[in-house]
């Protein structure tokens, strides 16, 4: 049997070979705040994150081979710069809420930025900690197959002959942040929408009586979006159009064809007023009975709690289908923990290194003790109740991040639940400490610290794990790579509270140029799972969650699942975006579906699939990360009042058909250049994606 061979690395043991280096952790550090960034402005706009280990290796292995260096440096870069995704996650999925929920009036304030940068890091370092303590009974276990640790590894191989597809990754960059600054500049029209009246009806005298209306949109012209429906494909880029077609075709007309007749606009533009000072009665009359802006309203206030209902209970389906996974992941942590406890030899080879139990143990003592501290001090709550949210934090974050890395031992991170569990231990969280009497702002506050300490610990986990496999395979030295990824850890966690903030303020400031609510939780920052998370809290501590909509959701989640639809979540999160994006996603997704039509076409054989599909997703993760970070420069500009329109626009209205255009040329891009390299038919496959 297979599993009673010994297992020899590409690198073995006894080899003394550049690993740990000061020009590998500069440029894995570097790659995980950009890899960090970009996953964190997809996230808050499309509520989707891509996987980071495959940029960083080729990445990593593009730069290293100019300097000359080692595998086992390509991958240590590799596993410092895939961790910033991670952080990333945790902090789009629970950091948003703080500010949606109404915790924080303001996002960024020193004291924001301290607290938040604590629980980021703080997390962090908790799911390394527990993957030190876990990785040697999991990494080889024969049951795990680790599909994307295997292609990474492969990968880095592979570039040892000289392959590699660097070229495609940042000439797709320069693309995606072209195209970006192009749309800023108002070179063409960034998006299309129309509101089309359908006309007064009467039926039976006043029974069924309304303005009908619906708001048509065009695929958003985004590089980025397209990227992520090429990325997961035809079918689920379908499923979440789906959901956009529901919410915006037939729940807001419909809501509207009824509920409008009824509405007292003088009463809403007064409210509106109040809202604002700065409105006048004409404006705000203007303003509320324009159906553009009614259609929106009806869609963030009654369409998209539905939707969170759907997410919901998409969640506990998720979980539900994974219950044998998540019951044996969590059983055998336990045992996990006595072996790693009493397994630590003397003379353990360099590559079975990992770091030492004790100072394991001291880690994740300083985690429960600044997890205190935060509820305490910062959050201002009782000492018991300081004490059960860091007890609370410890016990969930070591399960999940546990079951975390046994689900991507099983099918990698890209399909790792995170938004799923974290929705369980808040949830576990609120519901305990509201049994301790906890209210307030301080209670909702404690319950979205302790998930987002547990989020981030079990996305990083996961993808360390992931990463502690392939440099298994490879021969890497795991304490080295652990230190790295602590480093990796506390840059990202410092930095990305000051990339939302930038991302967020720079929406709110654009909202008030152009006549928007901006900030998170708009059209432009929808960040669906921190929205979740902030009604989730505040409902659950405070009783304030509109239960009727969330049940109304909950219910149109189980006949999602009677009716076996491969992914309920995707559907509900597709209504909660705007309708733009699920169209540009959807378009993606076609183009995707069109390659693999082309490539059956031609008679294509496996190898040249593999290759067709691995430049395809190079292609397409560096649109999202050139648009990315094109926007987050964007972002910074109108923090600071510059608009960069104001100053280079092409033209005033320009016509939408350049925009087509543009869409053209992503489409021919994704579809070209991947079937040109398709190679010959009797060229060796490369390693596959694993994305």
């Amino acid at each position: 049997m297979a599993e009673h061979k010994k297992f020899i690395p590409f690198v073995s043991a006894e080899t003394n070979m550049k690993e740990f280096t000061v020009r590998a952790l500069i440029i894995g550090l570097f790659f995980a705040v950009i890899l960090g960034a970009a996953n964190a402005y997809l996230g808050l706009k499309a509520g989707m994150t891509i996987a980071a280990t495959y940029p960083a290796a080729v990445l990593g292995m593009a730069l290293l081979r100019l300097m000359k260096g080692t595998i086992l440096e390509e991958n240590f870069t590799r596993t410092v710069g895939s961790i910033g995704e991670s952080v990333a996650a945790g902090a789009i999925f629970t950091l948003p809420a703080f500010f949606v929920s109404g915790i924080w009036s303001d996002f960024f304030t020193p004291g924001h930025y301290i607290t938040s940068s604590l629980i980021l890091i703080a997390g962090g370092v908790l799911g390394i900690m527990f993957v030190a303590l876990l990785r040697r009974v999991m990494v080889e276990d024969a049951e795990l197959p680790f599909p994307e640790s295997v292609a990474a590894a492969e990968i880095h191989k592979a570039g040892q002959g000289g392959s590699g597809g660097s070229k495609f990754l940042f000439w797709a960059m320069g693309l995606g942040g072209l195209i970006k600054i192009l749309g800023e500049l108002r070179l063409f029209q960034y998006l299309w929408e129309k509101f089309v009246v359908f006309g007064q009806q009467t039926i039976s005298g006043t029974i069924f009586k309304g303005q009908g209306g619906m708001l048509l949109s065009s695929p958003g012209v985004s590089p980025a979006y397209m990227g992520v429906g090429y990325i997961i494909g035809p079918k689920l880029g379908a499923l979440n159009f789906s959901g956009g077609l529901l919410a915006w075709g037939l729940m807001a007309p419909m809501i509207m064809y009824f509920l409008l007749p009824g509405i007292n606009f003088q009463e809403w533009a007064s409210f509106l007023m109040s809202q604002d000072s700065t409105l006048s009665l004409d404006t705000a009359m203007a303003k509320v009975t324009d159906p553009t802006y009614q259609i929106n309203q009806i869609w963030k206030y009654i369409v998209r709690p539905i939707a969170i209902g759907g997410m919901l209970v998409s969640a506990g389906y998720t979980l539900f289908k994974m219950r044998k996974s998540l019951s044996t992941g969590i059983a055998r942590s336990v045992k996990d923990v006595k072996k790693a406890a009493t397994g630590i030899e003397h003379n353990v080879p360099r590559n079975e290194k990992d770091i030492s139990f004790s100072w394991i143990m001291v880690g994740i003592g300083a985690v429960a003790v600044l997890t205190f501290c935060i509820t305490y001090f910062i959050f201002q709550t009782n000492m018991l109740i300081a004490i059960v949210a860091a007890t609370v934090m410890i016990i969930l974050a070591f399960f999940f991040a546990s079951v975390s890395g046994y689900l991507v031992g099983i099918m990698g991170s890209s399909n790792n639940p995170i938004s799923g569990l974290t929705l369980t231990a808040l949830v576990v969280t609120a519901l305990i400490l509201v049994a301790l009497g906890v209210q307030g702002d301080a209670g909702v506050a404690t319950v979205l610290g302790v998930a987002a300490i547990v989020c981030v610990s079990a996305a990083v986990a996961g993808e360390m794990l992931q990463d502690l496999k392939a440099g298994h395979i490879l021969g890497g030295t795991p304490w080295r790579m652990q230190i790295g990824d602590i480093m990796g850890v506390i840059l990202a966690g410092a930095v990305m509270f000051v990339v939302l903030a930038f991302l967020n303020d720079g929406d709110i400031a654009s909202g008030k140029n152009l006549g928007y609510q901006g900030g998170f939780g708009s059209k432009n920052l929808s960040a669906p799972q921190a929205s979740l998370m902030a009604i989730l809290s505040r409902g659950i501590v405070q009783g304030q969650m509109a239960w009727p909509l969330i049940i109304a959701g909950m219910l149109m989640g189980v006949a999602f699942i009677l009716m076996q639809v491969k992914s309920p979540m995707l559907v509900s999160v597709g209504m909660y975006l705007p309708i733009e994006t699920t169209f540009a996603i959807f378009v993606g997704g076609l183009i995707k579906g069109a390659v693999d039509l082309y490539s059956e076409k031609r008679k294509h054989n496996d190898a040249q699939k593999v290759r067709v599909e691995n430049t395809g997703v190079l292609l397409a993760s560096g649109m999202i990360a050139g648009e990315a970070l094109m926007g987050l420069l964007i972002a910074i500009f109108a923090v600071f009042d510059i608009f960069l329109y104001n100053y280079f626009s092409f033209f005033k209205n320009p016509t939408f058909f350049i925009s087509f255009v543009i869409l053209a040329i992503i489409a021919y891009v994704l579809i070209q250049i991947p079937l040109k390299n398709a190679g010959k038919p009797d060229q060796p496959a490369p390693p596959a994606s694993g994305m």
